[in-house]
């Protein structure tokens, strides 16, 4: 199938964008980044925006930029971007490049872009998992202002965000990992490309010798959103790294999760396989 009829926007600054999304979100007027969840939904009709508004003319979006021990991600900013070595400093960009290389195919990861998968809040995606593991902050601009919201209080379940109708996603703030940080990601799918069916991110350092220290547990697409899991983190700070130790804490983040089920994924399943994706991470932070 073809899409829809729709009228095509090319803003070339974002006051421009903010101002349009503003003017025609009430008619379901879409913004256009990577197109990759929503070219397809068009072209089966699922989805028929009336307006479409690229960002893709707009530079100041299109950036990865460092101030401080901060890190903004703009909104065209493509998956690829993060597989380059020093795109972000430090042990976080380290974790990055550990995600990255799990999204998709090298195709769909040249047009996707970071912020739009978080926007879109799919619970299979791995930028949603990770922005909430490093405690992200999503930057929504309107013609009203500009909120910056905790990953946290972002996510309120499948594909649905706090997100406001008139409000453009410029960017995605994190926090850099101190230096000396360890990190690993795990997922599982059933071929390579495919959505996660789980999937986990781990982080700590050590101190005092070797006792774990500022531990952090993520599970995605396990739940209906990505969420930290305090119950493993606490398991695993003040803890010296052993594979026991591994094991109660991926032990841990079974146990406190609530599963969602499919009809090709049970409950008891997605919890078996975040206890797996949780010690992996773990083991691959080690």
């Amino acid at each position: 199938m073809k899409p829809a009829r729709f009228c095509y926007h090319q803003p070339t600054t974002v006051d421009e964008a903010v101002a349009l999304l503003g003017q025609l979100a009430p008619e379901d007027g879409r913004i256009l980044a990577g197109g990759q969840s929503l070219v397809p939904t068009m072209a089966f009709r699922m989805a028929q925006p009336p307006h479409l508004i690229d960002i893709n003319g707009i530079a100041e979006l299109a950036g990865i930029e460092v101030d401080g021990d901060i890190v903004r991600i703009g909104a065209c900013v493509r998956h690829t971007a993060f597989e380059v070595a020093g795109a972000v400093p430090g042990a976080t960009g380290v974790w990055l490049r550990k995600v990255v290389r799990h999204i998709a195919h090298y195709p769909i990861r040249t047009r996707g872009t970071f912020c739009g998968s978080v926007a879109n809040a799919d619970p299979a995606s791995e930028w949603c998992c990770a922005v909430t593991a490093i405690d992200g902050r999503i930057v929504a601009r309107s013609a009203s202002g500009v909120r910056r919201i905790a990953a946290n209080q972002f996510f309120e379940g499948v594909m649905a965000t706090t997100r406001r109708d008139d409000e453009l996603v410029t960017s995605v703030e994190l926090s850099l990992l101190p230096e000396g940080t360890r990190c690993g990601f795990a997922e599982f799918s059933r071929r390579p490309g495919d959505f996660a069916i789980a999937m986990a991110m781990a982080s700590y350092r050590l101190v005092d010798g070797n006792r774990i220290a500022e531990a952090r547990i993520a599970v995605g697409g396990a739940e209906p959103m990505p969420r930290r899991i305090a119950q493993a983190e606490a398991e695993l700070n003040g803890k010296t790294p052993s594979t026991p130790v591994f094991a109660a804490v991926a032990d841990a983040a079974a146990a406190a999760i609530d599963p969602m089920e499919d009809s090709n994924n049970t409950a008891d399943y997605r919890r078996g396989l975040v206890r797996t994706m949780t010690l992996r991470a773990l083991e691959n932070a080690a």
